[in-house]
């Protein structure tokens, strides 16, 4: 060292220059140079170069060529999804100790080759440290050696498809594909442009440890759109995405109509809250946010949320923390320019900026900088631009701290920073986001389940939770048959009008009744004063008349239910089992009127609709009794510190009821919604709505609070349009038409929701749910469909 540079230590510290880099990329580039550089496909067990392909270039860092990869046509898709049937039968039909023995040798082949797998990642700036992909690696194969014993009576899903965004990482990538496999599934990956290398070099490796030829394809392509042409071959059973909203959007809209559920885990350009509280160590907490908001690829952006009372202290240490800090670079341009407006805007709205130097005038590159004394509605804070930008904002109270935080309409993760720990479980709890990390931050394990909150996502992903999106229940009716997208004007969908009532002038003591709809603890008419004509079992005469609400009506249940959600949810879970126990007892009350709505409605016996009855106050006794056994806890972690995973309440939830079982179908998916947390406007079946409106009197009498049951009747569409398009419904559960399935998956990707279609004309082919006698597993995927998880990460050390 003496011999070597004329600075001393003293003037390293106070320049801050990066020291001579001894990373070293000879591995991966001698396993490119092994395949010329050109990077195929990955199908049936090993790398295929098909000619007369487009190709797209990877660049490094420094604009440098990497390889190229080959864009799939669709005779390489119909290949590829061939042997991945194939790779399945062969997958599933080993043992679950012989699938957990794969992944264990994984674990060992990814330590033997981990120098190369670092070194791809790296030039492909994917970072992802083979440490991080052993543990996955590692937890997954536990997962797949006491599957059969932990999940007892669940079935994989078959050919499962992982489409990734450009901008997604690794790691996030690996969290799906890896359960998946555990679980007995073949996985198609379609990898974004810098994850394509590393994922074809782990497939190389997942063949090494001895997974059967076509159990992992890769497919790779311009972009996300080779997801969509993935998701049409009809051998596809399920398909889960990663990466940016928009991509995820678009894959949404692209495979609507398709007859294949689709999930999303929009986590890159999340918007997520740095809270620092008065009671923080504020220079550990500031040491953490610079780490956070200005390393070089990030996948969410920050927002700096400071306590009045320590703000100063605060700018004060990130002035002197970023002074000496240097440029970060932007991966274009173009990233420059939404970079320099967003600040420009910032700046006359009243912000002033810390900046350890000026922005140069030319090149990809910007000085981190943060925003001070932005608004919450400033766009750097609800939409930033990718870069090292951080706005800060301030706020007086604990409540005040809890609204800046949601006011994201991103649900990805939040960091919180406090010494007091009752205030950060407190914080935690009431924060509407899947993640929390007290006193530090970017935390991941797969041991911890995590659902994207509001915007930011429709599945969980990690522990035990996350492994359900990709098994069924074993006593579920088979897969229903692929079906195509029928041509639909979404504009118009749910516009037609419905049939006029007329007078018929018949006697007023055998004229049909007139009931009312239910929404915020009253029976109203619909807001347009409209009725619908209910049928008798024979199709002739009026059995009654019921409102056909709409749009306006949809909007007061939501508001009602709204208003009530948050404090039913904080209800304690004894609470509500008191409540679903009253429902029960309500119902058996009002027994005999039950029975005979179900059979002038449905042309059932009268004792026939008094099982329906009884079955129907047994299962919201047996919702009730759920209440208080929600799963959760506390999963070891392999760091210092503790971890929580906690189920919670989706929101504000729409039903669109079934035809079959008219009452009972209602309370089961009733009792499981509110039981969880939630609120619920419920759509009767269009075709028999009179047990739902006789149940009204049910709830008028309970002790629900108002607002918490809605119902209203009126046209399936119409209804199913007006609940698709209002922002505050987080999850809706449909059993229509193949129709509604397809406006709903086109829909319902802005704002996201989560879905749980059901379509009437395919479920009738093979009988659909069981509703008199459902098995143990398919209650739990009702009771699962109806909340979201989140963990919190507690550091020791």
């Amino acid at each position: 060292m003496a011999g070597s540079t004329t600075k001393t230590v003293h003037d390293i510290f106070q320049s801050m220059e990066y020291g001579p880099s001894t990373s070293s990329t000879a591995t991966a580039q001698a396993w490119l140079d092994h395949h010329s550089q050109a990077l195929g496909l990955f199908i049936d067990g090993k790398l295929v170069r098909p000619t007369e392909r487009q190709t797209r270039s990877l660049a490094d860092a420094n604009g440098g060529s990497v390889c190229s990869t080959v864009c799939a046509v669709e005779d390489d898709i119909a290949q590829c999804v061939s042997s991945a049937v194939g790779g399945f039968k062969a997958w599933s039909e080993l043992s679950c100790h012989q699938r957990a023995k794969v992944l264990l040798r994984l674990v060992s082949v990814v330590g033997q080759h981990g120098q190369c797998v670092s070194e791809v990642c790296e030039l492909c700036q994917a970072p992802c440290s083979p440490s991080s992909l052993v543990r996955l690696a590692q937890y997954y194969a536990s997962w797949a050696q006491v599957r059969d014993a932990l999940i007892t009576d669940w079935t994989p899903l078959g050919v499962v498809a992982v489409v990734a965004s450009d901008d997604c990482s690794l790691y996030s990538l690996m969290l799906k594909v890896l359960p998946a496999l555990a679980m007995g599934n073949s996985v198609v990956v379609v990898p974004g442009r810098s994850t394509a290398p590393p994922a074809l070099l782990l497939a190389q490796l997942f063949m090494e440890a001895g997974l059967p030829a076509g159990a992992l394809n890769v497919l790779t392509g311009s972009d996300v759109s080779l997801g969509a042409k993935v998701a049409q071959n009809h051998s596809i059973s399920y398909v889960t995405y990663s990466g940016n909203k928009q991509d995820g959007g678009m894959l949404c809209k692209a495979t609507a109509g398709m007859g294949v559920p689709v999930s999303l885990s929009p986590s890159v350009g999340a918007t997520c809250p740095f809270i620092i509280f008065e009671s923080a160590d504020l220079d550990s907490a500031v040491d953490g946010v610079i780490e956070a908001a200005f390393k070089k690829k990030k996948e969410i952006q920050w927002v700096l949320c400071v306590q009045e009372s320590v703000l100063d202290a605060v700018v004060s240490r990130l002035k002197l923390c970023m002074a000496g800090m240097k440029c970060v670079a932007l991966p274009s341009d173009g990233d420059k320019a939404l970079v320099d407006t967003a600040v420009q805007e910032a700046q006359q709205q009243g912000a002033t900026l810390i900046q350890p130097c000026a922005a140069p005038s030319s090149g990809a590159q910007y000085p981190p900088t943060v925003l001070c004394g932005v608004a919450p509605s400033s766009p750097c804070v609800a939409t930033p631009p990718p870069g090292p930008l951080l706005p800060l904002m301030s706020f007086r109270s604990n409540t005040e701290a809890v609204a800046l935080g949601n006011h994201s309409p991103h649900g990805q993760a939040a960091s919180v920073w406090t010494e007091d720990l009752t205030l950060a479980l407190e914080t935690a709890k009431s924060l509407s986001v899947g993640s929390v990390w007290v006193n530090s931050h970017s935390v991941s394990d797969p041991c911890l389940p995590a659902s994207g909150h509001k915007d930011s996502g429709t599945c969980t992903d990690g522990g035990q939770e996350g492994l359900y999106q990709f098994l069924r229940p074993s006593s579920s009716p088979a897969p229903l048959p692929r079906f195509s997208p029928v041509s639909l004007d979404y504009a118009k969908f749910g516009n037609a009008a419905s049939a006029a009532v007329v007078p018929d002038g018949s006697d007023p003591a055998s004229a049909p009744k007139f009931y009312q709809q239910f929404v915020g603890g009253k029976s109203c008419k619909s807001e347009s004063g409209s009725s619908m004509t209910v049928r008798p079992p024979g199709g002739s005469g009026v059995l009654a008349y019921c409102p056909d609400g709409g749009r306006k009506d949809v909007r007061n249940a939501v508001e009602a239910a709204i208003k009530v959600q948050p404090s039913w949810m904080r209800k304690s879970p004894s609470a509500r089992a008191q409540s679903l126990s009253s429902l029960a007892k309500g119902l058996e009350a009002k027994r005999r009127d039950m029975a005979v709505a179900i059979m002038a409605q449905t042309g059932l016996s009268l004792e026939e609709a008094d099982k329906e009855v009884e079955l129907s106050i047994v299962r919201l006794s047996d919702w009730a009794a759920r209440c208080d056994k929600a799963h959760g806890g506390a999963p070891p972690v392999p760091e210092s510190g503790s971890a929580l995973s906690l189920p919670e309440a989706l929101g504000v939830v729409g039903l669109v009821l079934p035809d079959n079982r008219p009452l009972l179908s209602m309370v089961t998916l009733l009792g499981a919604t509110i039981a969880m947390g939630n609120a619920v406007v419920m759509v009767p079946s269009q075709k028999y709505p009179l047990p739902a409106l006789t149940f009204i009197q049910v709830l008028q009498t309970s002790d629900l609070p108002a607002g918490l049951v809605n119902i209203i009747t009126g046209s399936r569409d119409q209804l199913t349009a007006a609940l698709a398009n209002h922002s505050v419904i987080k999850a809706i559960w449909y059993w229509g038409s193949a129709e509604g399935c397809q406006y709903l998956q086109y829909t319902c990707s802005s704002p996201l929701k989560t879905l749980w279609l059901h379509c009437h004309e395919e479920e009738g082919k093979n009988g659909g749910m069981d509703w008199s006698h459902p098995h143990p597993s398919l209650l739990e995927e009702i009771w699962r469909n109806a909340v979201q998880w989140k963990s919190v990460w507690i550091p020791t050390a």
